[in-house]
């Protein structure tokens, strides 16, 4: 089973660390896994996004160019790569910051309010792990419970304190997906 995503959004809303984290949790999980970041020459405010392969068997290419998996965070990603999402593929949207919608009637679509939900748990900056738990949700491409363990192990004790928030995100996640 091969699992490809993209996601993409602007630089600063944590599209890297999404597909990190789903990546080192594969690995954890004894996948096969790639993982490429591609980002403009701004680091903040410039265009994000990565590439993530999870397989059971050998990864062919890291490139994800017809992605069966696709996270978009910003309303600029989602008009370049809505199309390029395979048939019978998930496309999980930041409504909170897109205001379209998809006319494709041959992918599942998720709108998730992750900008909204990350405000009412009182950090705009865990809008990714909102995403990130829709994702888990739908896809089980990767358990929550190795991603969060992943995140505490690249985090460390000096981030620990953010565990529960980020936690938190993932759980509201996952239940905005299945509504």
């Amino acid at each position: 089973m091969t699992h490809e995503l993209l996601s993409a959004g602007f630089g600063g809303q944590g599209v890297l660390l999404l597909g990190q984290l789903i990546a080192y949790a594969g690995l954890k999980e004894e996948k096969n896994v790639s993982w490429l970041p591609s980002y403009g020459p701004e680091m903040r405010g410039g265009t994000a996004n990565c590439s993530v392969v999870v397989s059971t068997e050998e990864v062919g290419s890291p490139v994800v160019t017809s992605p069966d998996i696709l996270v978009v965070m910003n309303r600029p990603s989602f008009e370049k790569y809505v199309d390029s999402v395979v048939p019978g593929g998930k496309m999980f949207v930041n409504s909170s910051l897109i205001d379209l919608k998809t006319d494709r009637t041959d992918i599942d679509v998720y709108y998730i309010p992750a900008n909204q939900i990350a405000d009412e748990l009182g950090n705009l900056r865990v809008a990714n792990m909102v995403m990130l738990g829709a994702v888990l949700e739908q896809t089980k491409i990767v358990a929550p419970e190795t991603a969060i363990e992943c995140l505490k192990a690249s985090w460390g004790e000096r981030r620990a304190h953010l565990i529960p928030i980020n936690q938190e995100a993932m759980k509201k996640g996952a239940e905005a997906s299945n509504k």
